[in-house]
């Protein structure tokens, strides 16, 4: 869809966002599954119910400005879990392959910050502002879960660390 007026611009974003909020749970579910590792399994099945949330209030901010989400390509997202699914396949070390997807889950969630960042500004340049207090909740949602990746992230290096030290103190 051509985007020829800053609403239809606005309408294409918030479609995309809406796009991407209900594929998350499917991707979500992929990177728990091949990370094999049940604390990240378990923070993505939250992140997957909380992406649905989202999903529900960007209806919502649909319903508000009186329009409907637009068919988007999706192509982005495709390329992404492709090459995800090759380089993930390439690494041998399961201390590296839990690295490799909570690395890839923060650039995913930084994408969406970005976006939604965007639209809260739309939202407000248009005059809309519930939308923009419903899409800033969703950014709240985003933020939260890039704080407890980093958290999983760190817990990981330093567990890693941990048992590099005793292993050359028994040495």
């Amino acid at each position: 869809m051509p985007a020829r007026t800053p609403k239809e611009t606005f309408v294409l974003l918030l479609s995309d966002a809406r796009h991407s909020a209900e594929r998350a749970t499917k991707i979500y579910e992929e990177l728990g599954q091949v990370a094999q590792d049940p604390e990240i399994k378990e923070a993505l099945d939250g992140r997957a119910f909380v992406s649905e949330g989202i999903r529900v209030k960007l209806d919502e901010c649909f319903r508000l400005i009186g329009e409907k989400p637009v068919k988007l390509s999706g192509r982005l997202r495709e390329t992404f879990i492709e090459d995800f699914r090759k380089e993930l396949a390439e690494i041998e070390s399961p201390v590296a392959k839990r690295l490799f997807v909570l690395a890839k889950i923060v650039h995913l969630v930084h994408m969406r910050i970005g976006e939604y960042v965007a639209l809260i500004a739309a939202a407000d340049i248009s005059g809309h502002h519930g939308v923009a207090v419903i899409l800033e909740s969703c950014l709240a949602d985003k933020l939260a879960f890039l704080e407890r990746t980093k958290r999983m992230i760190r817990r990981a290096v330093e567990t890693r660390v941990a048992e590099r030290i005793a292993t050359e103190r028994a040495a």
